[in-house]
């Protein structure tokens, strides 16, 4: 006998393993476009505001994405933030004080971000520093050095051709001039389908998952287990050095004392889209929708006038809820 097809199975299928999660976060989403498209008609759902909104979860949506591995394999990076800006600061010392071509400075800057989730990951593993305190040590001496390298100035990219293309500029925009959505977007969804291919279809993606399921079991397989943290941090200080990038270009300018923060809005989103503290569990389409929640939240609170406290306190009240449904998830299991 054939099973009756639920009218809903079509989008199960479309999101794919924790379904229920991303869709719940799915219906969160439009939920909150609806409400503040009636509240605010005229200022929400306006072109240049949803370019806004678009614009504005570019380096969050990439900061999530680099801690979703981390927080898949049940750790935690603290650092992303000020690896951001210590990426863009280095980004400038390569292109504008030491004069490299604008791709060669691009791959440098790439590669300290890569370097730095590399050493973090060697502090994890090799002197046996937990996540959460080798990534707070981690966040601080990024911090100093960005201080430090600029003398607390910003480097400037106003010389440089071409360098606030990489985000401001629209190749859709070009083709169809009603459509001038950023180039910082479609890096966004670049890197989320790569990632999403790395998480699902490669080696990388199933240690990940076997790392933060059952790290014990991984290594007394026969697993180098240290080897595969050190790439998964590796790989997500490359990606923060995409972020790092597009502020850079988006303000062209190097700010040393931004990033900080920035950490907590990326947990926040990959928590909202359904990955799970505890590990093992975790999407890159989830964080997507978890960084545009993010995104339209603040820009619909920051529309209605609500006092930036205020703002605070909601966004904190939303994670709560979201750690509690993760853990009620779990429970069930």
């Amino acid at each position: 006998m054939t099973q009756a097809t639920s009218p809903f199975s079509w989008l199960a299928r479309f999101f794919g393993a924790q379904a229920k999660q991303k869709l719940l976060a799915f219906a969160s989403l439009i939920a909150l476009l609806v409400v503040f498209s009636v509240l605010k008609p005229d200022a929400f759902m306006t072109q240049d505001n949803i370019i806004g909104i678009l614009q504005s979860t570019t380096v969050i949506g990439v900061l999530a994405i680099a801690s979703t591995f981390v927080i898949i394999t049940s750790g935690i990076d603290l650092s992303v933030g000020v690896l951001m800006t210590f990426c863009a600061v280095m980004a400038g010392v390569f292109i504008v004080n030491l004069g490299f071509p604008l791709p060669l400075g691009i791959a440098c800057a790439l590669a300290m971000g890569a370097l730095s989730g590399c050493i973090s990951g060697l502090v994890i593993t090799k002197l046996k520093v937990p996540p959460f305190i080798a990534t707070l040590g981690m966040m601080m001496l990024l911090k100093g050095l960005s201080l430090l390298i600029t003398q607390t100035r910003p480097i400037y990219f106003s010389d440089v051709e071409g360098f606030d293309q990489i985000s401001l500029g629209s190749l859709i925009g070009d083709v169809f001039p009603s459509l001038p959505i950023p180039n910082g977007v479609l890096i966004l969804f670049l890197v989320a389908a790569v990632c999403a291919v790395v998480l699902n279809k490669t080696a990388l993606g199933r240690y990940t998952f076997a790392l933060g399921s059952n790290e014990e079991a991984v290594r007394l397989s026969g697993v180098n287990v240290d080897r595969w943290k050190v790439i998964i941090y590796t790989f997500a200080g490359g990606i923060c050095g995409i972020s790092g990038l597009l502020i850079a270009s988006r303000l062209n300018s190097a700010q040393p004392a931004l990033g900080q923060g920035y950490e907590l809005d990326a947990i926040a989103a990959v928590v909202i889209g359904g990955t799970s503290l505890s590990g093992g569990v975790g999407t890159i389409l989830g964080t997507i929708i978890g960084a545009f929640i993010m995104s339209v939240l603040i820009n619909g609170l920051r529309i209605m006038s609500v006092a930036q406290e205020w703002q605070m306190v909601l966004t904190g009240l939303i994670i709560i809820l979201a750690v509690y449904t993760d853990n009620l998830r779990r429970n069930k299991k």
